[in-house]
């Protein structure tokens, strides 16, 4: 299997040294200008803008409030159009490809009767829902909103770590670095041809309304269903519903009669045709999945069966994003689309293989091992800045449910440069686009980048200590 792993030698984004690449001439060339000082000022601006707006996520389990201020670096990342180019095709290549494989596993499971990806995996794995079987979602669009987590190696060079494909948050955070980065610094912006990100909240809202169930007669009424104030992602959810121009709803604001759900409003009831749900699987229905759901709408699932409304994305839509099933995404790629992968995948161990197991199991100190079904940078191991003990931990866990992990090569993540106490330096970055799926495909031009701000660490989650910056594309 080959590797993408560069241990001691990371792609940095600017060219690094003396040779600048041309799209951070002149960022670097204005960074200069600014000095020390004015940086560290706008810095804090930046902090105080961030708080004043209420831009926060929440982090459970470490006492005291849960709510955190996401840090935000004052220096964007840059990307050609040539290389936005390649990124939107492969993305959504990508995305086109996981609808089908959903659609699929759904309904004739082809794909699993062609022997490409093992039934086990599909049919016995937590995320898949057999309540959807025989479903189709109008548009076959099982996942509306997709985020494919990148991370680049070198210079054309570009790998999917994995997909999102339920609910993929971290978009707001993409619209509002944007906006903070132009009113605090408007001569940056001038006379460079940045393409815009601000449409994204009109394209979702088109694609959302794009999906209506086949009853729906009339202009389509959307709402963003949340768990409520207490979720890690409220602020995003409330962001989009106010971006959109549509009502924010918890479970106990619909309800069904007959064949279709109701919004109670101050003027009464209000027919809801699509919902843009933010809550997992297991909530929605109470009479379907988990029966002790409060937060859900009872009889949901009968109501999007008969056509009566659209969920967004799709229960059961995690199957495609499952850790174990991103293995088979290239292979999807070339059975549904008849196309060769634009992106790669990371060389990736499946524990659940006894040989491929092994070989982890030897090399642990080397490899990043993940939960199948993890997510947030939690239950993770770093071999690289793990310790012994927690090594030994973690392979007892391994041997107790190898089905349970994954692993994977340690990436030389691109670094780009960010401002940190020191000053500006270099830091390791992800990337995270927001791919819209409907009666057609919107892939805005930019994304959530992710920067770990600690000097030498590969989490970029900011549940681990990470933070954002705006992300720029170049227009021809």
């Amino acid at each position: 299997m080959q590797s993408p792993e560069v241990q001691d030698a990371f792609f940095d984004e600017t060219g690094g040294g003396g040779d600048i690449r041309p799209p951070y001439r002149e960022l670097l060339a204005w960074i200069g200008d600014q000095g020390a000082e004015t940086l560290s000022l706008r810095h804090r601006e930046a902090e105080t803008l961030f708080r004043k707006i209420g831009i926060t996520f929440a982090v459970y389990g470490e006492g005291g409030s849960p709510e955190r201020l996401i840090p935000f670096d004052i220096v964007p990342r840059i990307f050609t159009a040539s290389e936005w180019r390649l990124l939107s095709q492969g993305v959504k290549q990508r995305a086109r490809a996981l609808n089908m494989f959903l659609n699929d596993v759904y309904q004739r499971g082809d794909i699993i009767r062609a022997g490409i990806v093992p039934a086990d995996l599909v049919y016995l794995n937590e995320s898949y829902e057999p309540a959807m079987v025989g479903i189709t979602p109008p548009r076959n669009v099982y996942s509306h909103i997709v985020g494919t987590d990148i991370v680049r190696v070198g210079a054309n060079e570009f790998y999917v770590l994995e997909d999102n494909c339920r609910t993929p948050s971290g978009v707001s955070y993409m619209l509002e670095n944007r906006e903070i980065m132009m009113r605090m610094f408007p001569d940056l912006f001038s006379g460079r041809r940045i393409m815009p990100v601000d449409d994204y909240p009109d394209l979702l809202h088109r694609t959302l309304a794009s999906v209506a169930p086949k009853k729906c007669q009339d202009d389509p009424v959307v709402v963003v269903l949340s768990p409520g104030s207490f979720n890690s992602a409220y602020y995003e959810h409330s962001f989009l519903a106010d971006q959109m121009g549509v009502e924010i709803v918890e479970g106990k604001d619909l309800y069904v009669d007959g064949e279709f759900v109701f919004m109670r409003t101050t003027r009464g009831p209000r027919r809801v045709d699509v919902i843009y749900r933010r809550l997992d699987d297991d909530f929605l229905d109470p009479l379907c999945f988990r029966p002790d759901s409060l937060l859900g709408v009872p009889g949901l699932m009968n109501v999007y069966r008969s056509g009566g409304v659209a969920i967004c994305s799709a229960p059961g839509a995690g199957i495609a994003d499952d850790k174990a099933i991103y293995i088979y995404v290239p292979e999807m790629i070339r059975f549904y689309l008849g196309e060769e992968p634009i992106l790669k995948n990371v060389p990736t161990w499946k524990c659940g293989d006894a040989d491929e197991c092994a070989y982890v199991m030897e090399h642990l100190h080397e490899l990043v091992v993940k939960e199948v079904h993890g997510s947030g940078g939690y239950g993770m191991l770093i071999g690289p800045k793990a310790s012994s003990a927690e090594i030994e931990a973690y392979r007892a866990r391994i041997r107790a449910k190898p089905d349970n992990f994954i692993a994977q090569p340690t990436l030389a993540l691109s670094t780009c440069p960010t401002f940190v106490d020191e000053g500006i330096a270099p830091r390791h970055v992800d990337f995270r686009p927001f791919c819209l799926v409907g009666n057609a495909i919107h892939l805005p031009a930019g994304g959530l980048t992710r920067v770990a701000l600690r000097e030498g660490s590969l989490v970029v989650n900011s549940s681990q200590g990470g933070g954002v910056k705006d992300t720029w594309v170049l227009a021809d």
